[in-house]
């Protein structure tokens, strides 16, 4: 193994939005909601972001929550536009190609609360669904026939309105410093002991601390694997990453073709650039591979030498 290793403004903008059908409901929110961190999401900014707020199992520091408690701190942002409305819906009612994709792209998922989006006809628009997955909610929306659009912006609720985090936030991440990344000197040495065992021929690229503490790994052999730990260095998982065959070098977030840039944008906004890969077969470029954060849930996704989307596979 190598180891290299303004209020009138405002309140006029609220009618407006009332007159149009925005997409808030006053079952889903009072005129302000608590947060985890004391401080208070007002309807105003809720309406302003056509907001959902989602059951998180962390605070808003990012620490695990007692055990059978949740909070309504966090909201998914940008749910529909004000001129559409959003109606909830059962688990039951969800179109297959929905379920078929939380089935296959989160694995062991938990339901949250699910929502059809109608525009002023009431025809149905689109989807959003809310999940848990690993200890954090998703919000996905989907198209009418149940095809995926993208991956929801999350924020806390005093982040609502502004840049969307703060430091010492659930996304402090976002102002681009990363303080999950663990060097990979300083993984425990039964990490170390266990890929010289089971994977001598990977390399070791990049390693993450979960917020539960857990550990990811990111090497490279004939593929590109994440290989998830516990806390303590005891093995759970490893997963094969989306990869083009071929020998893989790690390239610059400015490296990247603007294709895959956009792709990234638009379909998982605010995420966090994490660690790319580009692929070459006798010195063809055949593809890339990015690893990204988006809302505290990583995702690895590839593309062709082009920059066009090919597949994505959640590691955590």
């Amino acid at each position: 193994m190598k180891p290299s290793f303004k209020p009138f403004i405002v309140n006029m903008g609220l009618a407006i939005c009332a007159a149009l059908g925005s997409c808030n409901k006053s079952a889903e929110f009072s005129s302000t909601a608590n947060t985890s961190s004391g401080t208070l999401a007002t309807s105003t900014a809720v309406a302003a972001t056509q907001a959902i707020a989602v059951s998180v199992s962390t605070n808003a520091t990012g620490t695990t929550a007692s055990s059978g408690t949740s909070t309504d701190s966090v909201y998914v942002v940008n749910t529909c536009t004000p001129r559409q409305h959003r109606d909830s819906i059962s688990q039951s009612s969800l179109l297959s190609a929905i379920t078929a994709y939380l089935t296959t792209n989160y694995s062991g998922y938990t339901f949250q609360k699910a929502f059809s989006v109608k525009d002023s006809s009431g025809t149905v628009q689109g989807y959003i669904v809310i999940i848990q997955f690993n200890g954090s909610p998703v919000g996905l929306k989907f198209d009418a026939s149940g095809n995926f659009v993208s991956v929801l912006e999350q924020r806390e609720g005093r982040d609502l309105t502004g840049k969307g985090y703060h430091e010492g936030g659930c996304f402090q991440n976002r102002d681009g410093n990363l303080r999950d990344t663990v060097s990979l000197s300083s993984l425990p040495a039964t990490i170390i002991s266990y890929f010289a065992s089971n994977y001598a021929t990977d390399t070791l690229v990049a390693a993450y601390l979960t917020k539960d503490s857990n550990y990811v790994v990111i090497s490279k052999d004939a593929g590109l694997y994440a290989t998830q730990f516990t806390y303590t260095g005891t093995y759970t998982s490893r997963t094969l990453l989306p990869a083009r065959p071929g020998k893989g070098v790690v390239v610059d977030q400015s490296a990247l073709p603007s294709a895959i840039l956009s792709y990234l944008t638009t379909t998982y906004p605010a995420y966090v650039f994490d660690k790319a890969f580009s692929f070459s077969s006798n010195g063809t470029l055949i593809g890339y591979t990015v690893i990204i954060d988006a809302n505290s849930t990583r995702y690895a996704v590839g593309f062709d030498a082009s920059g066009n989307f090919l597949k994505v596979k959640t590691i955590h």
